[in-house]
């Protein structure tokens, strides 16, 4: 499309022109904030950061970033991962802190154009890489993009906030659905009551991940890994899955078909304990010491554990038993043993599955 095929008012900006990419980069340990954004916190098509970590949970260089500031993840494009901070704090250095040029864009305007296909089609055409295509600000800033003037934009903003909150409406309602399935799991319960419970650990093995260190990181031998950001409640998000190096030992670490895995520490309360099933999505997978792992015996269905660990019930017990240090909650091995589990008979369990599942 050339100028004279513009609409009224229209112009084509370069992308620098439209926003500026901000480097400000600094180590976790002086950054004197609270949150810590990384990729795996973004979700896909949502403009709103709804979970994050501590920067003590990280120690590579980040970036800084500055409330209304634009996270955009730049690497792996294809997963529209793209957000508006309403806070400060600082996030992975395989995103781009953009900030709007308000003589150009509005604020509230760039991040639904970034969203659109248009934006995010010239970002997938313009990265570079096979494994974790990425982009790199010099070749975005050249690209040029047509917008409308600045009354036009705010009647875009207008309608388009309008679509976002309904979005997270939508959000907010599968959100209460989780609530009414953990109330279900409460009520299939009833009839067990507290005297017909036994600690996890006479049921299921229970065991910390390993720890990164030097030697792992020197180790040539290599396998993937997985970190708390990969645990989510109920689901793994895979956006960005690590490698360690591989001692001798280290085998007894490869997850098992069914194996439970629980957040040990989270600086959002509501965080702690969350819980994922694995389903061998990954060939010999291990997973890191913050991650607390269960294996059940022959007298628990794995699912049935899972749902029990985040419903109420379980998020009661490590709340009740959560310890906070530097922002950071955390639970251990031991709470998670003590988990005080129903007497509830194995095919009564997978009852209960089948009925949260349909």
């Amino acid at each position: 499309m050339d100028e004279g095929t513009l609409k009224p008012g229209w112009k084509r900006w370069r992308f620098d022109e439209m926003a500026v990419s901000v480097g400000d980069r600094i180590h976790p340990d002086d950054a004197e904030v609270e949150h810590y954004v990384g990729l795996e916190h973004l979700d896909s098509d949502s403009l709103k950061i709804r979970q994050w970590g501590s920067p003590s949970e990280v120690n590579a260089t980040k970036l800084r970033f500055k409330k209304g500031d634009i996270i955009f993840g730049r690497r792996r494009v294809y997963q529209r991962k793209l957000a508006v901070a309403d806070f400060d704090g600082i996030c992975s250095a395989h995103a781009m802190v953009l900030r709007p040029k308000t003589d150009v864009v509005l604020p509230e305007f760039l991040p639904f154009f970034m969203q659109s296909d248009l934006f995010m089609n010239r970002a997938l055409e313009i990265s570079v890489g096979s494994l974790s295509p990425t982009i790199n600000w010099k070749t975005l800033a050249r690209q040029t993009f047509a917008l409308p003037p600045l009354e036009e934009q705010r009647k875009f903003v207008h309608a388009l906030s309008t679509v976002e909150k309904l979005l997270e409406s939508f959000f907010l309602l599968n959100r209460k659905g989780l609530i009414v399935e953990s109330a279900y799991i409460e009520k299939a319960l009833d009839n067990f009551t507290s005297a017909s419970r036994r600690k996890l650990e006479d049921l299921a093995d229970v065991s910390y991940g390993l720890t990164v260190n030097r030697k792992r990181r020197k180790a040539p031998k290599k396998a993937p890994y997985l970190r708390v950001a990969n645990v989510q409640r109920g689901d793994f998000d895979f956006s960005e899955v690590k490698e360690i190096g591989l001692l001798e030992g280290d085998e007894s670490y490869v997850l098992e078909k069914d194996d439970i895995l629980i957040v040990e520490g989270h600086a959002n309360p509501e965080e702690l304990g969350r819980a994922a099933i694995w389903k061998e999505e990954i060939n010999r997978c291990l997973h890191q010491n913050h991650l607390i792992r269960v294996r059940c015996g022959k007298e628990l269905d794995s699912d049935f554990i899972a749902e029990y660990m985040n419903s109420t019930l379980g998020r009661k017990h490590f709340l009740s038993h959560a310890k906070s240090t530097s922002g950071l909650n955390t639970i251990n091995s031991k709470v998670v043993r003590k988990v005080p589990i129903p007497n509830v008979p194995i095919e009564k369990q997978r009852e209960i599955v089948m009925r949260i599942k349909s």
